[in-house]
């Protein structure tokens, strides 16, 4: 038991000790050990710290919660209030007690990795910047882990299952981490709750993580071909909107009139030009675009002669309200 130095014993008020959040869910069998402690009394204290929150024997306060106490002897421990030390605390009173099942296990070890992590860079800065570099320097914590931070995972196994081997709580992580995710299929989330069930009352960690692990792999892959296909759509639009945006506008229509003061324009325009100096400076792309304009010219000649014979010849040269009331007679 701690010495007088570490903390104090003081009566508290069952109901005013707060329990925190706490990686166990499952206290087990709570009226055997509420039988107990009705006939052997509380062997052992209830520990809580300055702050006055629940570090050791959440399955004892339970048990005389059940029983009806209204006040319990309690051992005020300093030194320990962090969540750091609270977590430690919780772990030690989990060894000689009823052991956490799987999933309990993976969170403290998650929690613990990450809080040893932090202690450990924190005590790095700490060496790298304080006072002088020298040893001795600053109020060093023994009870503290001394470790690098990547040993962090190492140090929370050892921790929790007395093993250094963080593979099964990992694993079971990359599980709960799926069934979390929102942007996962529902069934593939639904799918990893269900083996956290059966892991939880005591099935296999490793096959129900490669069932999981082989279908996240498929979702991943499912999801990529759904990335891809929706940039080469996205392309394709790109494209789509970029000749809609090139495509020529068409031009307006010009009326007859503007048709004959334009071909009069061009009554005797061959005289004006001197060949051989259209030769010298004209280039290749301006001798082709003539051409091509000559082409079409000689295309709507065509097209235009083909249309004067469907016109009667009394109607030729008329305009097209004079000709909608010859028509008409």
């Amino acid at each position: 038991m701690d010495t007088p130095k570490d903390g104090f014993f003081v009566e508290r008020a069952v109901d005013s000790i707060p329990v925190g959040d706490r990686h166990r869910k499952d206290l087990g069998e709570i009226d055997v050990l509420a039988a107990s402690i009705d006939r052997h009394g509380m062997l052992q204290p209830i520990t809580v710290s300055v702050e006055g929150f629940l570090i050791c024997g959440s399955r004892r306060l339970t048990a005389i919660k059940k029983l009806g106490w209204k006040t319990v002897r309690v051992w005020v421990r300093s030194g320990i209030s962090d969540r750091l030390g609270q977590l430690l605390a919780e772990q030690d009173e989990n060894v000689p007690h009823k052991p956490l099942n799987q999933i309990e296990a993976a969170a403290l070890y998650r929690e613990l990795k990450g809080l040893l992590a932090e202690d450990a860079k924190g005590r790095q800065e700490a060496t790298r910047f304080g006072t002088g570099h020298q040893p001795g320097d600053g109020a060093a914590d023994p009870a503290a882990p001394s470790m690098r931070v990547g040993e962090a995972r190492h140090q929370a196994a050892q921790m929790v299952t007395g093993r250094a081997s963080y593979s099964r709580l990992e694993q079971i992580g990359f599980i709960e981490k799926i069934a979390a995710d929102p942007a996962r299929p529902e069934e593939l989330r639904e799918h990893a709750r269900i083996e956290l069930g059966q892991i939880e009352t005591g099935g296999a960690v490793g096959p129900a993580y490669a069932r999981i692990r082989t279908e996240a792999a498929g979702d991943l892959e499912r999801l990529a071909e759904e990335a891809l296909a929706r940039v080469k759509a996205e392309q394709r639009e790109k494209r789509k909107k970029e000749r809609q945006a090139n495509r020529p506008r068409p031009r307006m229509q010009l009326n007859p009139r503007a048709f004959v003061l334009t071909w009069d324009e061009f009554d005797g325009w061959c005289d004006r030009y001197d060949l051989h100096q259209l030769a010298i400076e004209l280039t290749d792309d301006h001798i082709t675009h003539f051409h091509t304009v000559l082409d079409d010219l000689r295309a709507f000649a065509k097209k235009l002669d083909t249309e004067r014979e469907t016109v009667p010849v009394e109607q030729r040269g008329k305009p097209l309200n004079q000709r909608a009331h010859l028509r008409a007679l």
